[in-house]
């Protein structure tokens, strides 16, 4: 007999807002910057169960790993995300590195490792971060994807006051998460059943507007180091190499 998924209230479908209740939960992670500047926190509803979601989570990474399942020409220097598992990136461990563009050995190690409820994602200080993915089902077959990211003390992006860096980081990490999000659940639901249903146009409103924006305002110039170097959001120090920037670029 086959379960019919009952849509909740409190998570409309395709959604990636956490609920009250959500955003004060705590996570793993928290502890590991208990002073915070910041604390976000995204969810979706993905009509799978944790085993169908988890192998998407654990081959993240850019360049020679599955992506990062966003915006591939700002993170992932135009090369798309896996439409399918890779079984060679499914066992990561603690220590593994996650690179955060393609031909840079710098990205997000992997802090804690439970399979198919807890992968926690880290950039190590001064400008720490802590990136953190729980699953959850919460009916027979339906998973609640919990994202959140905390940001140190000690970070600032591109030396902007605090106020403007927690402005900034959430208007961009708002729809770079979103995109995140929704592409994992996509995935998920579809790749064993419909695969022609993952090619869809890379283009949406947020990429147009997203582009529109950074054309505008010339920050392609604050976000990127170079125009070869496309990444979610860069480090906040103005000074030291392109590498070294690339690395926050999921905290927004």
């Amino acid at each position: 007999m086959k379960h019919r998924v009952t849509r909740h209230p409190l998570f409309p479908p395709r959604s990636v807002r956490a609920t009250r209740e959500e955003q004060r939960r705590a996570l793993p992670g928290d502890e590991r910057i208990p002073d915070a500047i910041d604390s976000l926190t995204h969810g979706v509803t993905i009509r799978r169960p944790p085993r169908d979601v988890w192998p998407w989570l654990v081959q993240m990474g850019a360049g020679s790993r599955a992506g990062w399942y966003s915006y591939d020409w700002l993170d992932n220097r135009r090369r798309p995300s896996a439409t399918r598992i890779v079984p060679e990136l499914q066992h990561p461990v603690v220590g593994t590195i996650f690179p955060a563009l393609p031909d840079v050995t710098e990205g997000f190690v992997v802090l804690t490792i439970e399979p198919e409820r807890i992968l926690m994602l880290g950039w190590p200080a001064p400008n720490e971060v802590t990136w953190t993915f729980c699953l959850d089902e919460v009916a027979p077959g339906v998973t609640r994807l919990l994202v959140r990211a905390r940001g140190g003390p000690g970070y600032r992006f591109h030396g902007l006051p605090l106020l403007l860096t927690r402005l900034v980081v959430r208007v961009v990490h708002f729809i770079m998460q979103r995109k995140q999000l929704l592409g994992i659940a996509r995935r998920a639901e579809t790749a064993m059943s419909h695969p022609s249903a993952l090619k869809t146009r890379n283009t949406d409103v947020y990429t147009m507007w997203l582009a529109a924006t950074l054309d505008r305002l010339h920050l392609d110039r604050i976000f990127f180091a170079g125009r070869s170097h496309g990444a979610w959001l860069a480090l906040p120090s103005g000074r030291g190499s392109s590498r070294t920037r690339s690395g926050l670029r999921d905290f927004s």
